[in-house]
């Protein structure tokens, strides 16, 4: 028998989560039914939508999120034994699948490349850069982007597609070490957000002209100020919202509807799982090859062990990573 543990929801969260809303479960799985398999999980995501989506359980459920796995058993063909796949498993060590929803990770990954990546650089993160850039923002060489919490698993992948593709990029992160690390792998200008005397100064300076498109992954003030230094036309992808997740009391307010009326702006928010079949499957091969070729880079944030799960998603939301936060089981 087989013995699965589990992290759940024992409480629902108000503000950051704490060690005290999650609840450690073993339970013992069933034998393998026709068409079945059992999976080991190797590595484990944790990402900032899983705060708001935690709202949707009922405490005691098991917390959402994809993991890579192994195939140990398997009684479906399509997914024999030893088989590496994407799973919609969450916070558990192992899981039963009749193989709907499992993604065999692309037949080119190459040796050198980590497992891990499948869910940052070359998965769930890199596609909605991939797509929030050429899909939402249609973005187009010559152009200046902007991306804020570009040194996290998304943002940095979004300012190497756009210099790839002939932009100029502006990123804010929230440390030097940050900074440090998005100017070495080409950002044009980057700057810590915290530490500046005045946000708005600071984005004028790094782009007088304006931004043409704005990739929005944490909402609220910051991307209000933001607002008032697009171009005419200027496109925003809004991808999160991370610096109002945990707020407690009311939301700021809004941007200025004078300013997104004469400036024509198109504001769009969007969840990557829009985007599925061939279009997806091109995405990838085109991520991959990228990274391959080294001309995307990654990190990834790696804790080590399954009982550090709720430290690795409580980091993640006060800004300890840097890249990808991975949990190695």
């Amino acid at each position: 028998m087989v013995h699965a543990k589990s992290w759940t929801l024992k409480k629902h969260f108000v503000g950051y989560p704490t060690n005290s809303d999650f609840e450690l479960k073993t339970v013992e799985l069933p034998p393998l039914k026709d068409g079945e398999v059992l999976l080991e999980a190797l590595y484990f995501t944790v990402d900032p939508y899983m705060r708001i989506m935690a709202k949707s359980l009922k405490e005691g459920d098991m917390m959402m999120g994809e993991q890579v796995a192994r195939v140990v058993e398997s009684k479906n063909a399509a997914f024999p034994p030893g088989t590496i796949v994407v799973a919609p498993s969450g916070w558990t060590t192992h899981s039963i699948s009749n193989g709907e929803k499992l993604e065999k990770v692309l037949a080119e990954w190459p040796d050198t490349l980590p497992l891990s990546l499948a869910l940052g650089t070359v998965g769930m993160p890199g596609l909605t850069a991939y797509f929030g850039l050429f899909d939402i923002c249609g973005v187009k060489g010559g152009e200046t982007v902007l991306v804020s919490a570009a040194a996290g698993a998304v943002g940095s992948v979004v300012g190497q597609i756009a210099k790839l593709k002939g932009c100029k990029v502006v990123g804010t992160a929230g440390s030097d070490e940050k900074v440090a690390w998005l100017k070495k792998h080409g950002f044009d200008v980057a700057f810590n957000y915290k530490t500046v005397k005045s946000l708005e100064e600071a984005l004028k300076v790094a782009a007088p002209e304006g931004y043409d498109c704005y990739f929005d992954n944490v909402g609220g003030e910051f991307s209000n100020a933001v607002i008032t230094q697009m171009k005419k036309f200027g496109r925003i992808a809004i991808c999160g919202a991370i610096s109002v997740y945990n707020r407690t009391g009311p939301l700021p307010p809004g941007p200025s509807p004078e300013i997104i009326i004469f400036k024509e702006l198109h504001l769009q928010g969007f969840v990557v799982y829009r985007w599925q079949g061939e279009v997806r499957q091109k995405a990838l091969r085109d991520l991959l090859k990228w990274v391959s070729e080294g001309k995307i880079q990654y990190h990834e944030h790696i804790t080590e062990g399954f009982e550090n799960m709720p430290a690795a998603f409580m980091g993640l939301l006060k800004g300890e990573n840097l890249g990808k936060a991975i949990v190695k089981a």
